[in-house]
């Protein structure tokens, strides 16, 4: 059976969501992300040197690291958590690129050690990016009728953004309403521990 290493509430809880909604069997071993430790005792840094989560390990041991890899593969196995069409599989690696690299990446500051000021700017420069996205939002997807891991991965930066009091606009505060209701989004957020 695959095993996805995780800390609650991290970007991991994207990928535990969208195994839910393809009905994939998995283990889930926590990681303290600041000590690297598994919930077992282990150096998660011997498991995965790059010592973050998502890690997802397969049956025969090969392994996927980077959000935008699992979250794709995920898809690749259950077709609709991926936008269809021609530009389907590329439509759906640009938005998980996008998300990943300048919506994710906007957050570091508000974890970390940073002053006020680099705060306030982080919280200034997530806003806008979620603008962005709310400005582009047309249906109750990312993708239109249909849930994608996108959405499952949007939906974990939603609740940061919610925790540091980040300005959200309407259409996402819906949106998070919306996912929030769906089964396997709170069958996700019970495992982990999370409200």
């Amino acid at each position: 059976m695959m095993k996805l290493y995780y800390a609650p509430g991290a970007c991991s809880l994207a990928v535990r969501i969208s195994l839910h909604e393809a009905e994939l069997d998995a283990e889930f071993e926590r990681v303290d992300i600041r000590t690297k430790r598994t919930e077992h005792g282990d150096d998660y840094t011997v498991i995965n040197p790059k010592g973050y989560v998502p890690l997802l390990v397969f049956d025969d041991g090969d392994t996927v690291t980077e959000n935008t890899a699992v979250l794709d593969w995920i898809a690749g196995r259950e077709p609709r958590l991926a936008p269809d069409g021609p530009l389907g599989r590329t439509r759906l690696i640009e938005i998980l690129s996008w998300l990943s690299t300048e919506l994710h990446i906007a957050f570091k500051p508000l974890w970390h050690n940073a002053t006020e000021v680099e705060k306030a700017a982080a919280s200034s420069v997530v806003a806008a990016r979620l603008a962005l996205i709310a400005d582009t939002m047309r249906h109750p997807y990312l993708f239109g009728a249909a849930f994608t891991v996108a959405d499952a991965y949007l939906f974990a930066m939603l609740r940061w953004a919610r925790a540091f009091e980040v300005r959200i606009p309407p259409v996402l505060l819906d949106y998070f309403a919306r996912v929030s209701e769906r089964q396997t989004v709170g069958r996700a957020l019970a495992e982990e521990g999370l409200s």
